[in-house]
């Protein structure tokens, strides 16, 4: 062999091995590469797998508060209604009370309109009705009550004002001041002696009204009131008070 061809034969298989290195440090390179970018890969996964957890815990947190948020808005509600129900049935109550309240005055009202009671609050029984004696013309029309002056004197039942004033209103200076009271019952009551007379003819009184104030004027003794109870307005048709009024459920 020729020194020529022995030296191409030579620089041949240093490129061949030349070569195969690099081809060999090519693969190595690749296999070195390809497992980074393998790991990498694994890598990126597993961080972009890990914010999944972390969203998943977050929105069940959210839906836990918003929960408890609708439960509390819920119970509130529920609170706010049974309030609601409870102020409800208490003016429910107050209106039914006060209904009560006024059904109970109507009728009390109506019963101190129907009832008859006696002219003065307190009193002495004097000088009966029917007796005879120097002080009267005739006898004793109606019945005394003994009291001292100014003393309240109160409409025996409710009525309308016939007479009232001086000169026993009409019937006479025996009576001084004097008021006469007509009836539902077209009974009329006279009350007599007065030292002020409180009403005037043609007023609507009602039952226990205070009318005028107890005396001593005209034919009298001293301080009383003189009570009678009448068929009309007039002198001279006076009935027995007491039994009267007992008749009617008042008392003297």
């Amino acid at each position: 062999m020729s020194k020529r061809t022995a030296f191409r034969n030579s620089s041949k298989t240093a490129f061949r091995v030349r070569t195969a290195a690099m081809v060999a440090a090519g693969l190595g390179a690749s296999v070195a590469l390809g497992s980074g970018v393998a790991l990498a890969a694994d890598t990126t996964a597993a961080v972009a797998e890990f914010p999944a957890f972390a969203s998943v815990a977050t929105l069940d947190d959210a839906l836990n508060a918003q929960a408890a948020t609708v439960l509390k808005v819920a119970e509130k509600e529920k609170q706010a209604a049974e309030q609601a129900k409870q102020e409800a049935a208490k003016r429910a109550e107050d209106a039914r009370k006060q209904a009560e309240e006024a059904r109970k005055q109507a009728e009390a009202s109506r019963n101190r309109a129907d009832a008859w009671v006696a002219p003065l609050a307190s009193y002495q029984v004097g000088q009966p009705f029917g007796k005879s004696g120097a002080m009267w013309a005739a006898k004793h029309s109606g019945q005394d009550l003994v009291v001292n002056t100014g003393t309240p004197v109160m409409s025996v039942h409710g009525g309308t004002v016939v007479k009232a004033g001086p000169n026993g209103g009409g019937d006479g200076p025996a009576y001084g001041n004097a008021i006469v009271i007509k009836h539902d019952n077209n009974t009329y009551s006279q009350y007599a002696h007065l030292s002020q007379v409180k009403v005037s003819v043609g007023q609507t009184v009602t039952t226990g009204q205070v009318i005028g104030l107890s005396g001593s004027t005209g034919n009298s003794s001293g301080p009383h009131l003189h009570f009678e109870i009448r068929t009309t307005p007039n002198y001279g048709t006076a009935v027995e008070p007491v039994a009267f009024l007992k008749a009617h459920g008042g008392s003297i």
